[in-house]
Parts: structure tokens; C-alpha cells; sequence
């Protein structure tokens, strides 16, 4: 699966993405506001690797969409991005993503996000997709509130840490919102 933007191309997560990943989910920025830390290893990425790879393989079942981001010049790893399903029952989904940061303050997650959003509310049929960032996280919020998204609330110290419990932004976009 692929999707495009004016710069960048999302696509299918495959296997040979694997050391791309792998070095994405190591660099200490990344996991700065990550609960989840690093990887357990580079075994530990192959196997969030062939899962993310094979939700494209399950076309009925499908809950979970995590995207290989590459620029469409160059195609340069810029990160993943990924949009899920919370409650079928009330169209919600959640986004996350994850950049390169030597790709960080070039508009890269803002374009990916809005065309994510796109995706979720048009082809996925949402009618509500929300996201979170821990509080220190100031550049993820800021991508948030740029594609429309309202801050909605402020739940404390619910994210594991590095140096602790930090408190975290939820965000949210309705379909109507989005798409007037």
C-alpha cells in the first residue's frame, strides 16, 4: 500500500526496512518521550518490523496501519507514521509517528500527519482520530494543533518515562472538523 504527498511518499513497512527502523528507534531523541525506551535489540525491531509489515497482508481485518515514510526525491527514510483503531463501534482511531531527527523542523510530520488524517477520515471512514504527546514533547503537540487538531485534555503522569511520570496531551479531530 502507498500514499502520497507533495514530498513524500508513505508506504507499506517491508522487511528490508529493517536496520532503517532499527536506527530510527535508537537515537536517544527519539526515546526521549518514548514509555516504551529502545528496543530490545535489533531481534526486537525485526519482530515490530514483520508485524507492521504483515498488517498489510490482513486486508479484511484490518486495524492498523503503520507507514514507512520516505521523501519522493531522493527517497530518504524520513520516519513512520501510524493510524489504528481504538473503538470500531465509534469509528476512533489513534496516530502516532516517529521522525528521523535530522528531519525534524522541515513541515515532514505535518505533511505525513495531514495525510493521514485524510486516509483515516476519507478511505478508513473515522469519524474521530485522536493523538497524544507527552507534556515536554512541545514539537509533536505544535505538529498536532498545525493539522487541527484540538488539545482536549491533560492526564497526569500516565507515561513511564525515562526521568519519570509525565503527564500527556490527548488531541483530537472530528471527521466534520477535518474535512468541512
Amino acid at each position: 500500500m502507498e500514499i502520497r504527498t507533495e514530498r513524500l511518499k508513505l508506504r507499506s513497512v517491508e522487511k528490508i526496512d529493517l536496520e532503517k527502523i532499527h536506527s530510527l528507534l535508537m537515537y536517544p531523541e527519539s526515546a526521549l518521550f518514548n514509555p516504551s525506551g529502545f528496543p530490545d535489540g535489533i531481534a526486537h525491531t525485526e519482530q515490530m518490523v514483520e508485524a507492521w509489515s504483515a498488517q498489510f497482508n490482513e486486508l479484511n481485518a484490518r486495524k492498523d496501519y503503520t507507514f514507512y515514510i520516505e521523501t519522493l526525491e531522493g527517497k530518504e527514510f524520513i520516519g513512520l507514521i501510524n493510524i489504528s483503531v481504538v473503538k470500531l463501534r465509534y469509528r476512533n482511531a489513534e496516530v502516532w509517528f516517529k521522525l528521523v531527527p535530522t528531519m525534524w523542523n522541515k513541515g515532514y510530520a505535518t505533511e505525513a500527519l495531514n495525510r493521514i488524517l485524510t486516509f483515516g477520515f476519507r478511505e478508513l471512514n473515522f469519524h474521530r482520530i485522536e493523538g497524544g504527546c507527552a507534556v515536554g514533547n512541545i514539537a509533536s503537540a505544535k505538529v498536532m494543533e498545525k493539522v487541527g487538531m484540538v488539545k482536549e485534555a491533560r492526564r497526569r503522569k500516565i507515561l513511564p518515562l525515562k526521568d519519570g511520570w509525565s503527564d500527556n496531551y490527548e488531541f483530537a479531530i472530528l471527521e466534520e472538523e477535518y474535512l468541512h
